[in-house]
């Protein structure tokens, strides 16, 4: 097991550095810093553009400015933005802020593909299987941002009337001001409130999809032979699914789960716009691409990849749990 770990921690780092090297060049090639200068009238002096281009780094060759930014990037220094603000520091404070809302979506989403998943697959061509899986399909086929909308304008507005306070909040990701007056437990709370519609944005559109692989993955594992022989030795049907069938049903999600991290990190972008959230999402879109900023982007882009690569590293090891004849490929 230390062996295989060694070599996923190592292919993970391979993939992190190439994928880090292929975001620069995609940046480097579509984002020019300085556009929003050129479109002020009068425009500004060509010393003002060629001092800019000097502390940007512009003007060194493509790999030197690439050696210069990964070096910074290892220490988490990933350079300054256009207003020679660092990029870490507001990065890294609207990282906590996404990060609480990808977290719980996937936690959301994953606990209910598996119970979903498992229910219709066992009661194959039942009602409750049928009512799963028009649900599924409609969330698929529903836009996050819509979706979303939705989440504000009925359950949220219902769910306050019934409790007849404001426990659900619609726009931000806290209470503006409360971290400076509010206690622990208050703040706790109130961000718990913001958190909720968002949460079931991002997760029950996320769980639509992978309930759909949970449950053809618990069919192929219900027709194989081994479940039937645990069957037939008298172990309760309970028992059989639970240790015997979803064990070997979960490698197959834990591969989408993976997989999709990347779609969750692009579903809380849209997330984060609906319901005003200053994360990553909202750096993005403001700072980055709409400032042609590539430090941001660049930042925004590999501390994404960088989640993409430690969750496959993560799927990777829990092959080898749930499979041991895993570790020796």
């Amino acid at each position: 097991m230390l062996f295989f770990t060694i070599r996923r921690v190592l292919g993970s780092v391979v993939v992190l550095i190439a994928s880090s090297f292929l975001v620069f060049l995609m940046t480097a090639f579509s984002f020019d810093p300085l556009a929003q200068y050129r479109q002020v009238q009068p425009p500004p002096p060509p010393e003002f553009f060629e001092s800019l281009r000097e502390r940007l780094g512009l003007n060194d060759p493509l790999l030197v400015r690439y050696f210069d930014w990964l070096k910074g990037a290892v220490t988490g220094d990933f350079g300054v933005n256009i207003n020679n603000v660092p990029v870490a520091e507001q990065l890294f404070g609207r990282l906590l802020v996404t990060g609480r809302l990808v977290i719980a979506a996937m936690v959301l989403a994953v606990l209910l593909a598996i119970v979903v998943g498992v229910v219709s697959a066992v009661r194959q061509y039942k009602a409750s299987d049928y009512v799963f899986t028009v649900i599924a399909y409609i969330l698929i086929a529903l836009p996050t941002f819509w979706f979303a909308a939705l989440l504000k304008e009925f359950v949220a507005i219902g769910i306050n009337n019934l409790a007849g306070d404001k426990i659900l909040f619609t726009l931000g990701d806290e209470t503006p001001g409360i971290s400076s007056y509010g206690t622990t437990s208050m703040i706790f709370w109130d961000r718990m409130g913001h958190l909720v519609l968002p949460t079931l944005s991002l997760g029950l559109l996320t769980f639509a999809a992978w309930s759909r692989f949970q449950r053809a993955s618990m069919l192929d594992v219900l027709s194989a032979d081994y479940m039937r022989l645990a069957r037939a030795k008298g172990l309760p049907w309970r028992r059989v699914i639970v240790k015997h069938g979803l064990r070997n049903a979960l490698i197959p999600l834990t591969t989408v789960v993976a997989i999709g991290v990347g779609a969750i990190f692009g579903g809380a972008i849209v997330t984060e716009q609906v319901f005003v959230w200053h994360g990553m999402g909202e750096y993005l879109i403001q700072e980055g691409i709409g400032k042609n900023d590539i430090n941001v982007v660049l930042g925004w882009l590999l501390v994404s990849a960088f989640f993409v690569v430690m969750f496959n590293l993560i799927a990777d090891l829990l092959y080898a749990v749930l499979d041991p004849r895993i570790r020796l490929s």
